[in-house]
């Protein structure tokens, strides 16, 4: 392998491949497109990969640029970024423009191409709430085409591009529809009012909310600038009403979020820790000692131990919950 992929995924994975591209552009794109006979992976912000191999191929990095607004209306305002563009740079723009409704997103990694993907969502929000449209470039024909809102088919950090149309489109360009004053704000989880009454808060602006975003996260979150990590590695599992009266007969104290379809969410990060996986350690990898749903690389892990360890994790929970517990992460092989 010729080229190394540590600086361009946040586990600090090492390994390699035959050829970085950067994409900056759609025409550019579509050119490499054409011409590539070879297997390629398409990279992002390298923050929901974990590297298992050396890959076989080449990598296309998503570079696109670009923050616009496009127009502006009494009310509301569609802002567009490239696919490259990274995702709280974006969120800062917003807010440094009085645009509404990125805020509770904040320092969310990775770029804004991957982001309508998996429907990234924190503290209330999930990009189907801001979501526009956006443009794609098929694989196999190359044409550019737009998505709008239905066609996402959007669910709990999941989209049609992780399902029906995985590996047959890469985005190039999102759309937001973002509020002008005054916002409808979303203050409906408690850390984010409790730091906010922590500094005399009383009438939050959106920059008021994103610094308290920021402000949990910083603290809950490992930064992977100084231990490597890729956030969230396991979605929170959603179960129905039935199932969830037996859990909590045996767990009263669980904690839980009725859905609006009936479904009722839980905090994968309380079933891990009931576990005992909280802050352990297994050689160079572990889970995080204040956050039990970040799996982090204490220096030299290799992808394939991480990955290890998810699937231990994964069983105990089963065993113990009768639950199975999605990886978030894309595995890389």
């Amino acid at each position: 392998m010729n080229k190394s992929l540590r600086p361009f995924n946040t586990f600090g994975i090492e390994a390699g491949a035959k050829r970085i591209i950067e994409i900056n552009s759609v025409p550019q794109l579509r050119a490499v497109l054409k011409e590539l006979t070879e297997p390629f992976y398409v990279l992002g912000g390298g923050s929901n990969i974990l590297l298992l191999n050396d890959l076989e191929g080449v990598v296309l990095k998503m570079s696109i640029p670009e923050i616009k607004i496009e127009r502006s209306f009494k009310h509301a305002v569609y802002l567009s970024a490239g696919g490259g563009v990274n995702w709280h740079q974006l969120v800062l723009f917003s807010v440094k423009n009085d645009l509404g409704g990125l805020e509770n997103l904040s320092l969310i990694p990775g770029t804004v191409g991957a982001s309508p993907m998996q429907n990234i969502g924190a503290y209330g929000v999930e990009i189907k709430d801001v979501f526009h449209k956006l443009e794609a470039v098929e694989i196999a024909t190359g044409k550019v085409k737009i998505f709008r809102k239905k066609a996402l088919a959007f669910g709990y950090r999941n989209s049609v591009f992780k399902n029906k149309l995985k590996g047959k489109y890469i985005i190039a360009k999102v759309w937001f529809k973002l509020s002008k004053p005054p916002h409808r704000l979303r203050l409906s989880y408690g850390a984010i009012k409790t730091v906010l009454s922590a500094s005399g808060i009383d009438q939050p602006t959106i920059q008021d909310i994103s610094d308290a975003v920021i402000k949990i996260r910083s603290e809950k979150l490992p930064d992977p600038k100084e231990i490597g990590n890729a956030g969230s590695f396991f979605k929170n599992p959603v179960i129905d009403v039935k199932s969830f009266s037996k859990l909590q007969a045996d767990y009263a104290e669980i904690p839980h979020y009725p859905q609006v379809d009936g479904t009722v969410k839980l905090p994968a990060a309380w079933l891990i820790e009931r576990c005992g996986w909280k802050g352990k350690r297994i050689g160079d990898t572990g889970t995080h000692v204040r956050q039990a749903l970040v799996l982090v690389n204490y220096g030299k892990a290799k992808g394939a131990e991480i990955h290890a360890l998810a699937l231990k994790i994964q069983e105990s929970v089963r065993q113990k919950f009768k639950i199975s517990l999605e990886m978030e992460v894309n595995i890389w092989q």
